[in-house]
């Protein structure tokens, strides 16, 4: 039986930023895989490296400051180094972006609905009304309510729930190969955190598109991913699928991680009404 080629394979990835005392190393030879339909979580503390890398991936990194060498390939072809122009025909079609702060994705001076639009129209011969169509439908999806109302809303009169569905929506609608989430669940409250979570499921589900998970929150991870990178002070520590790095975590810093969750005490006397 052939193997199912990767979707993104990035290879021998090292990032460093040039600074009056030399070059310091961010990310140093990182090796990813993202299988078709997977959700691949990559988790680390604050500072170990991970939105560096999301934003090497996407190309979004000042190279006059940066260094970057490696290799980065969707569907087999090379990113690292290409084109401006190409990138963006690449970014919003290809490969999605949900990002960290939602409050800063969108461009204050403009409505939801043009900036839906202008993304559709970018990569698609869809006209405005075919696009605006598009965004409103992608919208219902998400169960935003009064679609339509919100396309002609404000970023600033959205709650920071209702943009990140906004976000998700405008990266599900064009049916990308690739999404890459950097902490879609942050600051958001219990109940949206799972509209999202539902959303990220349903978007690999239905359009079979693959998912890089950044998050620390180790509990959106086991419930999502399929396998797991660790990532610490910029290098990939451990790898595994998500059964086995929960339940056998191998390097001392997972365990160290897994060992941070809280955990809610167990009362005794209640636990022995529980039939």
């Amino acid at each position: 039986m052939e193997k199912q080629q990767n979707v993104l394979q990035v290879s021998g990835l090292n990032v460093a930023v040039k600074s009056q005392k030399g070059v310091l190393p961010l990310v140093q030879n990182l090796n990813l895989e993202l299988k078709p339909g997977k959700i691949l979580g990559l988790v680390g503390e604050s500072g170990s490296g991970k939105t560096i890398t999301c934003m090497s991936l996407l190309q979004l990194l000042n190279q006059k400051a940066m260094h970057i060498e490696g290799s980065i390939q969707l569907h087999g072809r090379e990113l690292n180094g290409l084109k401006e122009k190409e990138m963006r025909c690449i970014r919003g079609k290809e490969i999605g972006f949900i990002m960290q702060n939602p409050m800063n994705a969108f461009t204050p001076v403009y409505t939801i609905g043009n900036q839906f639009v202008e993304t559709i129209r970018i990569h698609t011969e869809l006209t405005k009304k075919q696009a605006v169509d598009l965004a409103i439908a992608s919208l219902e999806k998400m169960n935003l309510q009064n679609p339509a109302k919100i396309m002609k809303m404000y970023p600033f009169q959205l709650s920071g729930g209702m943009l990140q569905r906004v976000m998700i929506a405008i990266s599900m609608c064009l049916r990308p190969a690739v999404v890459i989430a950097d902490e879609p669940t942050t600051a958001l409250d219990v109940a949206t955190q799972l509209q999202v979570l539902k959303e990220l499921d349903r978007l690999r589900t239905e359009c079979g598109t693959s998912v890089l998970l950044i998050s620390h929150d180790l509990g959106v991870i086991s419930e999502l991913a399929d396998e797991v990178a660790v990532m610490q002070n910029g290098r990939i520590v451990e790898k595994a699928d998500v059964y086995r790095l929960f339940d056998f975590p191998q390097h001392e810093y997972t365990k160290k991680l897994l060992q941070a969750r809280p955990v809610l005490p167990v009362n005794e006397e209640l636990s022995k009404l529980v039939i």
